[in-house]
């Protein structure tokens, strides 16, 4: 068993030598401009990766803005009708104290305030999705 296991070692010993021997100049010289070169490569891909990742997301949070500036100007319409209404009712139970021509002149003058106020905020909520 002794006469195979020294033949086996002597080789091990003669190989793994070989492993640690130095490179001539010209050799380091190419495998480093190789290396400098992978690298270069995947530093390159790795950018641009990163940029289009970067483009998608920011489609998605302008998508996103977009969106929430349109909802904003809506809630912001919704508001100022509601306003609108409150106000118009306000304004006709008044007129109810009156009587004659000056009731509907009253009641004639909270319809126009109204339709006013509607017409202001819808032309505010379309000025607002356009500026967007």
């Amino acid at each position: 068993m002794r006469e195979y296991l020294m033949p086996i070692f002597v080789l091990a010993v003669l190989a793994l030598s070989g492993c640690n021997k130095s490179k001539s100049p010209e050799d380091v010289s190419k495998d480093v401009a190789n290396a400098e070169q992978k690298a270069n490569n995947e530093v390159t891909k790795s950018e641009e990766r990163a940029q289009s990742a970067l483009d998608k997301s920011y489609e998605k949070v302008n998508d996103q803005e977009i969106k929430f500036d349109n909802d904003a100007a809506h809630q912001a319409y919704n508001v100022a009708v509601a306003k609108a209404d409150g106000n118009r009712k306000v304004a006709l139970a008044t007129c109810e104290s009156q009587s004659g021509d000056a009731q509907k002149a009253c009641k004639d003058q909270a319809e126009a305030d109204y339709k006013t106020a509607r017409a202001d905020a819808r032309a505010n909520a379309e000025v607002a999705v356009q500026q967007k």
